[in-house]
């Protein structure tokens, strides 16, 4: 499974938040696992709360340059919405590699401009 980082979106993101990029990118990288833990309990439950997660997560991801994991969560939002439960089936298995990859890249990232 490939995770991609778009490192001009997060420098982008910490030109934009200046002193408050660490913190909030922090934090986004633990909404990203709130936010996929919200998807699954809701996938079964409530059609429309999983779709408001999955579009959380995507945004989210999105912003900060997190493109594999936006576009998983994009495909989940997209299947729910059209109904197609293969596609939100194949996306959700590898949901959690991506958010993992995701946090791990980016925060590998992280401290690598926090050490220049």
């Amino acid at each position: 499974m490939n995770v991609t980082i778009n490192e001009d979106a997060l420098e982008g993101m910490q030109s934009l938040l200046g002193d408050q990029f660490e913190d909030t990118l922090i934090f986004c990288c633990d909404e990203f696992e709130r936010l996929e833990n919200e998807l699954r309990m809701s996938l079964n439950a409530n059609n429309q709360d999983a779709i408001r997660h999955a579009h959380s997560l995507k945004s989210n991801a999105a912003q900060f340059g997190a493109m594999s994991l936006s576009n998983a969560a994009r495909a989940i939002e997209q299947g729910l919405i059209n109904e197609d439960n293969e596609s939100v089936q194949e996306n959700v298995a590898c949901l959690s590699g991506q958010v993992a990859g995701s946090k791990a890249q980016l925060l590998q990232w992280l401290s690598s401009k926090a050490s220049l």
